[in-house]
């Protein structure tokens, strides 16, 4: 018994013999017709199927079922585990490699008939042994003509008619139709002769065998770039290590990866994968995670810190507790993000499909038409013109340029993300991020580090500011506030040593008081001088100025005297300026959106120069914030890291979540960022304005040599200029289109670089 997937869940399967945009079309609408799916998208780039499961699910033979009756095969490939384009690339180069060697094979046979062939119609010799030597000829150019079509080119013709029979003609069938008619004529000149016309008897052996053969060199042209543009997935699967050095007992034991489990302790040595992700226990070290952040730094870790498998562990030992393995790990989420946006279709992609759901019956109405019209009104003799043009409509006519325009760049970009640390959850959000209008900012974790930090230290004329810093982080070390932490990081960052209190007493909700090298000292706010009878008047007017700016203010005294006083505040982050800067020179609007109170937002939007402020918004009120920017000003994206993000972030058009964030926010949200620096909002951005820039490019290549080229191959232009266009000529055109929409998005691959 086949298993049966979930209710409203994603099912994925790979589809094999697809090869335009018609494949696309019909395999779609077999899956949406099987009982119990409510959506299916079909991707002819990454050669795979997602579709949406309501109540009562489909058994996945149903749906293969579905698949198979319409002449194409198909087979379960869970997201993130075995794909066409991912998983299973030896069979991908497998297949290049068979197109590879069909093109040799065609192309050998196909070379000695086209010289002789175009020999006749140059050297005059040449045209006269033909002439006095035309059966012998025409029998061997026979034989040539049909081993390229049953060998090589028998696969044009098995999908071709097959898809005929089903009543869903597509790319096969034009060019079995055309090879095929181009070598039916040339039997009947070859061996009934005198069913023709005088003067019609010619061959056309050539035009069947160069045909196939420039096709099945663009199909191979495009397996090739279509691997390459598969690339980046297979990097990041690649990137998975296949053993981990275990804990047993008191050895290091080499063990695969599937043999791990959750809570076991395994060792990494300098310059080895980091296996798993877990925690760090015991050891110091950097670990180099571009891989997940795009950044190139390696990080400091130490006992507590969380390690990502697949990153590189630099320069020193750590012995790591596995807490996550499989389809839970930071890598397979990567993977499974990255292939369901490849699957998926941008809005714009609905053109496509509404196009090519007609243009093939179209294509062969219009060879029907050429030939008819050339029978009746062509130039003596009739029967060959009108053939010749027919053949060349339909050849040149192949929508596969039409199918691979949206999804293959979209492949790329998705892919190329990914190495920079944006991962598209969906692959819409490339179109909806291009069309923004307004972005909407929270504050703590997004425009600011999320963590308090000393931002200034005002003290009397003559003190010295790193005394009283060691003083101050000196004091600090004995308590767990964040705020203490902030100052002594402070002192860390500034290189000066804390000095160790000699006593040190804690005032709950007030400060702390301590005593060193005999000297006392109050830390706090201005309740704990005033307790303490401290005059603080000489700093009050500058902890006002820092209240007005959204920072803490807190004072401190030695010996009952004032000091100076500092402020801690959760620091914008240092790109935010350049960020916002950017976006308003782009015409975006900002806004500020967040739950802190009123003061510190205006405080901070003020110095970013964001154009509006909603504070003081519980996550309910978010959402309302954002449907009123959003009626407003069109398009909207919010950036957010936190649990309280998570409505806003899926009710934004697109949602961003910060890499440092909280799972239900990187689960809400279409674009995950994978390190915490805003200028990769940015560049995701830049990112979806040159993905839609380049599929725009392919389309227009499609469907402007399809518009220009058809008329030209049914002879438009013979009356004025007595210019026909080959189908050899059309067979080629076809190939190159195909090639140029591929190659073209490639250049995404450069993006960022």
């Amino acid at each position: 018994m086949s298993p049966q997937p979930e209710s409203g869940q994603f099912v994925r399967l790979a589809i094999e013999g697809m090869t335009c945009a018609s494949c696309v079309r019909r395999v779609e609408q077999a899956l949406s017709a099987v009982p119990g799916v409510t959506g299916a998208h079909v991707n002819l780039a990454t050669e795979s199927a997602q579709i949406r499961t309501g109540a009562d699910a489909p058994d996945l033979d149903a749906l293969i079922a579905a698949v198979r009756k319409k002449g194409y095969d198909a087979h379960p490939a869970g997201l993130g585990q075995e794909t066409p384009q991912t998983g299973d690339p030896s069979k991908k180069e497998a297949d290049t490699r068979r197109l590879g060697t069909q093109f040799a094979v065609a192309l050998a046979l196909t070379l000695p008939l086209f010289l002789v062939e175009m020999g006749q119609h140059m050297l005059a010799w040449a045209q006269a042994f033909g002439q006095a030597n035309f059966q012998v000829l025409a029998y061997g150019e026979f034989v040539l003509a049909t081993l390229v079509l049953a060998g090589p080119g028998r696969r044009f013709f098995d999908s071709g008619f097959k898809a005929l029979a089903h009543l869903g003609p597509d790319m096969n069938t034009l060019v079995a139709l055309g090879a095929g008619s181009a070598w039916a004529y040339s039997c009947v000149a070859t061996f009934f002769p005198q069913w023709l016309p005088a003067g019609s008897r010619h061959l056309y052996y050539e035009a069947a065998t160069v045909i196939v053969t420039l096709i099945l060199l663009g199909r191979y042209l495009e397996s090739r770039a279509k691997g390459r543009a598969g690339a980046a997935i297979e990097r990041l699967i690649g990137l998975g290590a296949k053993t981990a050095r275990r804990r047993r007992g008191q050895q290091w034991v080499d063990t695969p990866m599937q043999a791990l489990k959750t809570g076991d302790i395994v060792q990494v040595r300098p310059g080895e994968k980091i296996p798993v992700d877990g925690t760090v226990v015991e050891g110091a070290s950097h670990v180099d995670e571009a891989m997940v952040t795009g950044e190139p730094m390696p990080v400091p870790k130490g006992a507590g810190d969380e390690v990502v498998g697949g990153t590189i562990n630099t320069n020193g030992s750590l012995i790591v507790r596995i807490d996550r393995l499989g389809a839970d790990t930071m890598l397979a989420r990567i993977i499974q993000m990255v292939e369901a946006a490849q699957g998926g279709k941008l809005p714009i992609q609905g053109m496509v499909d509404k196009v090519t759901a007609w243009f093939v019956p179209a294509v062969m109405l219009i060879a029907l038409a050429t030939f008819a019209a050339w029978l009746a009104y062509g130039p003596a003799p009739a029967l060959p013109h009108a053939l010749v043009n027919a053949v060349a409509v339909l050849i040149i006519a192949c929508p596969c340029a039409m199918g691979l325009a949206t999804p293959i760049s979209i492949m790329v970009a998705t892919g190329r993300g990914a190495e920079l640390g944006i991962l598209f959850r969906q692959g819409d959000a490339l179109q909806t991020l291009r069309d923004t209008r307004v972005i909407a900012f929270d504050k703590t974790g997004t425009l600011t580090y999320g963590k308090p930090a000393l931002t200034d230290l005002r003290l009397i004329a003559g003190a010295d500011r790193d005394q009283a810093l060691a003083c101050i982080a000196g004091i600090q070390t004995r308590s767990e506030h964040p705020i203490a932490t902030a100052l002594v990081q402070a002192a860390v960052e500034r290189g000066v040593a804390p000095i160790v209190p000699d006593a040190f007493q804690a005032v709950p909700g007030s400060g702390v008081m301590a005593t060193m090298r005999g000297h006392r000292f109050a830390l706090g706010s201005a309740r704990l001088m005033r307790e303490q009878s401290i005059d603080m008047s000489a700093f009050e007017s500058i902890a006002d100025e820092f209240a007005a700016q959204g920072k803490t203010p807190v004072y401190i005294a030695r010996d009952s005297a004032a000091l100076g006083v500092l402020a801690v505040a959760d620091r914008i982050r240092d790109e935010a300026h350049s960020v916002v800067r950017e976006l308003h020179r782009a015409g975006i609007h900002t806004a500020l959106v967040t739950g802190d109170a009123r003061r510190t937002a205006e405080s901070v939007a003020r110095a970013l120069d964001i154009e509006e402020i909603h504070a003081e918004t519980r996550p309910e009120d978010k959402v309302r914030a954002l449907e009123t920017l959003k009626q407003r000003h069109g398009t909207l994206v919010f950036v957010g890291d936190g649990i309280n993000d998570a409505p806003a972030l899926a009710y934004a058009d697109a949602g961003i979540a910060m890499g440092a964030g909280t799972d239900a926010a990187m689960e809400a949200a279409p674009v995950v960022l994978m390190n915490s620096d805003l200028r990769t909002v940015s560049m995701a951005l830049a990112l979806s304005r040159a993905t839609l820039r380049n599929i725009r490019q392919n389309l227009f290549w499609a469907f402007a040599y399809n518009i220009a080229l058809i008329p030209l191959a049914a002879g438009a232009l013979y009356a004025s200029t007595g210019l026909l266009l080959s189908p050899m000529i059309g067979a080629a055109a076809m190939a190159v289109s195909s090639v140029f929409v591929v190659f073209n998005a490639l250049r995404l691959k450069r993006f960022g670089r």
